[in-house]
């Protein structure tokens, strides 16, 4: 079912301004707009930004507009690829995903695949490699490319950082421990960010990124992206990286002692441990980089952290259902609303959905005030992440990791 979410109208001016700037037919079939018309609506977007509760500003217009975004409090199904619904999850505000090609999907999902089990990782859960369906995420989440391989890099990436999480953070079955966690993480960084040692220390290091699954595949998927991606777009997913890892550091310390965190600091564990080095790759699918100075920039650096933390929330709902440690404790945003606030689930769910809607909102909001004064590799990284949100919400709705019977 759809979600309350920007009109396909906004979705073709995203997938306008995605290719625009090149002179490139857009990707995504259908979603072409004349340029008089792009250039009407940005016009538009120069009146007074405002707050609209009833609709979204768009990447550049706020002359488009949609119903009201929650008709009524509650939740409702949400449809998903395996007959399965997650009855939890209330409708979301965000774009639609501006395409689904199912087969590049399936075809970088199966190099994907192939690639864990020649590094090692998941040995005995291929299965469930295949079933989370990350070639599928990348496609639906990075419309600006159909490049298998590129988009192969994408998923590399975010197979090894969902590894690093699973044996060393959370899953006791692959090995996870507290204890360790700290250890492991430090050394997995090494992976991604090398440490130059002088001999034979550094032989030594070589060896134990090499026989860790999980460092191997980190150091691969690095390796493999660095074909695509320029030095400072190497450095700024280091850096999303380590902060990934502090978040994850973070919830560690809360499984170990039993703690559940206030919704604030939750919320700014979020700003960490989530899809911010995903995201980070945008421009680096789209193939026209963008500068450092402008992703440092603060106030981009508001809207991609609040789009980060928007689409790890959608994380948030979809996995509620599924995901709890060996204590019964589940850190999510629900979770933690229940806790504080000492409501029922059903109310933690919905102040959750507010919560990511008002930050999406706000992302929409600024992203338009940015794109009509940024440069072009700019206005083409915050569409990006624009279209980033729609697909990252559309797999989530659609996996068969997060339905429920």
């Amino acid at each position: 079912m759809s979600a309350p979410s920007a009109t396909h109208d906004v979705a073709r001016l995203v997938a306008t301004l995605l290719s625009h700037q090149s002179g490139a037919a857009p990707l995504v079939p259908g979603a072409r707009a004349a340029h008089g018309d792009v250039h009407r609506r940005a016009a538009s977007a120069r009146e007074p930004l405002r707050a609209v509760p009833t609709g979204p500003t768009g990447l550049g217009t706020s002359g488009l507009r949609i119903p009201a975004a929650r008709p009524t409090p509650g939740t409702t199904g949400v449809s998903s690829s395996s007959g399965k619904s997650n009855s939890l999850v209330p409708e979301l505000y965000c774009p639609p995903p501006l395409r689904d090609d199912r087969a590049l999907g399936e075809e970088v999902n199966d190099r994907l695949v192939d690639w864990a089990e020649e590094i090692g990782i998941y040995p005995e859960r291929l299965d469930r490699v295949r079933g989370t369906d990350l070639g599928r995420m990348m496609m639906l989440v990075h419309p600006q490319t159909d490049d298998p391989d590129r988009l192969l890099a994408a998923a590399r990436c975010a197979l090894a950082e969902w590894a690093t999480d699973d044996y060393y953070c959370d899953d006791e079955t692959m090995g996870s421990s507290p204890a360790h966690l700290g250890a492991h993480l430090g050394t997995a960084l090494a992976a991604v960010d090398p440490a130059h040692l002088p001999e034979p220390h550094a032989s030594e290091l070589d060896e134990a990124l090499r026989a860790d699954p999980v460092r191997a595949a980190l150091r691969s998927g690095f390796e493999h992206l660095a074909r695509y991606a320029d030095p400072s777009q190497l450095a700024r997913v280091r850096q999303e990286i380590g902060g990934l890892f502090v978040g994850y550091g973070q919830e560690g310390s809360w499984r170990s002692t039993g703690k559940m965190p206030a919704v604030w600091e939750y919320l700014t564990h979020r700003r960490f441990n989530s899809f911010l080095p995903c995201i980070a790759l945008v421009d680096v699918m789209d193939g026209h980089p963008l500068s450092a100075a402008e992703y440092a920039e603060p106030r981009v650096r508001r809207v991609v952290t609040m789009a980060g933390t928007a689409s790890t929330l959608v994380n948030d709902l979809y996995s509620m259902a599924k995901e709890k440690d060996a204590t019964g404790l589940n850190f999510n945003l629900p979770a933690a609303i229940v806790a504080e606030e000492k409501c029922s689930l059903r109310e933690a769910v919905e102040r959750s959905a507010a919560i990511h809607d008002e930050l999406v909102r706000s992302f929409e909001r600024e992203a338009a005030a940015l794109s009509l004064t940024g440069s072009p590799a700019l206005r083409r990284f915050l569409a990006g992440v624009w279209a980033w949100l729609g697909g990252n919400k559309a797999w989530h709705a659609g996996s068969a990791r997060y339905g429920t019977s």
